[in-house]
């Protein structure tokens, strides 16, 4: 009995060892999170999303992160084996346009038909209408690498602007896109930032800094403004692109009951919004203790919080009025990243994970 004893001492004493002292890569940084505005009001739940119907992807593909419309009508998307694939909505008839050979996530056509593609693991590129695929930029002009390129949209004067979720946990490096942003969250280091491409000089710099996982850019149809995502404080920002005061910040959604992802602008110059996940209880308790999320860090990654099922898209305008809150909270589509629209008024859903597309009825919408 005592040796039995004896060994249960060990290893209470070599767990709790662990639990305090082993090494881990994120280093916690105390903050306070803004309260939810939880599920009431304009987020009211609700199950606007239960009429979805579900495309299948080809050939085993999964993780369309981020669906647009190109000029032909057809759905492009952006999946987990590096591929961009053009879908008919129609048929379900998928074409490979290219493959970037990293994890293409954002994609949006400029004026003239190019394709711009965020990879997160090899950073932004270009899709001529010729199909030439040309990588301008890994790293910022002044040699910073771009570490998790997500999202990117074009402006009226051909910037390109696209966000670096986390210049500390890089996607490749890190178990993937999910995995590395997780981490990110968890330290919420304030990291994350907004670069422009300009094509005119092909220099790549920073737009903005100081963000806790950057993550959806979308132009305002006018030019005026970048709307950005911050995943890790659920809040929707508002950059000035204008030359008076060029890349002043306005909060215009802020303590959302979820996380955002990506943010497309639509023809009507409203913005689609998808909530990946719902809000962590757990992650907002732990806010402004870092030693105690030091040691969630050390738990086994299924005892870490991580994304819940439930699927959740918004609409706003430019000022971060709630025009649209479409929901179905049982998660039937996981991890929805964002949403677009088919001439015809059929809402698309894109998502991290699904090996589908789902797409809402224009007759479903009210």
């Amino acid at each position: 009995m005592k040796t039995i004893l004896k060994l249960i001492g060990v290893a209470v004493l070599s767990l709790g060892a662990y639990l305090l002292l082993w090494p881990v890569s994120v280093d916690p940084q105390s903050w306070t999170p803004t309260p939810s505005a939880g599920y009431v009001g304009p987020f009211e739940r609700n199950t606007e999303l239960a009429a979805l119907e579900f495309l299948p992807l080809a050939d085993g593909e999964y993780g369309p992160e981020d669906v647009t419309i190109g000029a032909d009508g057809r759905m492009y998307t952006a999946v987990h084996s590096g591929r961009i694939l053009a879908i008919d909505p129609e048929s379900g008839a998928t074409e490979t346009i290219v493959e970037t050979k990293g994890r293409p996530l954002g994609i949006e056509f400029d004026d003239k038909g190019t394709l711009w593609i965020a990879d997160a693991y090899r950073g932004l590129f270009s899709l001529s209408t010729d199909g030439e695929l040309t990588l301008h930029a890994s790293e910022t002009s002044d040699g910073s690498p771009i570490l998790y390129a997500d999202d990117v949209d074009i402006a009226p004067d051909g910037r390109v602007y696209f966000s670096d979720a986390s210049t500390r946990f890089g996607a490749e490096n890190n178990g993937g896109t999910l995995a590395a942003s997780l981490l990110d969250l968890m330290e919420h280091s304030d990291n994350g930032r907004i670069l422009v491409f300009d094509p005119q000089s092909g220099e790549t710099s920073v737009f903005a800094e100081g963000l806790t996982f950057a993550n959806g850019v979308a132009v305002s149809a006018d030019g005026r403004y970048l709307l950005v995502n911050e995943t890790g404080s659920y809040a929707v920002h508002r950059y000035s692109l204008q030359e008076t005061d060029y890349g002043r910040r306005t909060t215009i959604v802020s303590g959302l009951p979820g996380f955002p992802d990506n943010v497309n602008r639509m023809n009507d110059g409203n913005f689609w919004i998808g909530i990946v996940s719902p809000r962590s209880e757990a992650l907002d308790e732990l806010a402004e203790s870092p030693f105690s999320r030091r040691i969630v860090s050390r738990l086994p990654a299924s005892m870490r919080p991580t994304a819940q099922l439930y699927t959740f898209v918004i609409k706003i305008d430019v000022d971060g009025s709630i025009l649209e809150n479409l929901q179905e909270p049982s998660g039937a589509y996981a991890t929805a990243t964002g949403a677009t629209e088919l001439p015809d008024g059929r809402l698309v859903l894109s998502s991290l994970t699904e090996p589908r597309i789902a797409i809402l009825p224009a007759m479903a919408r009210k």
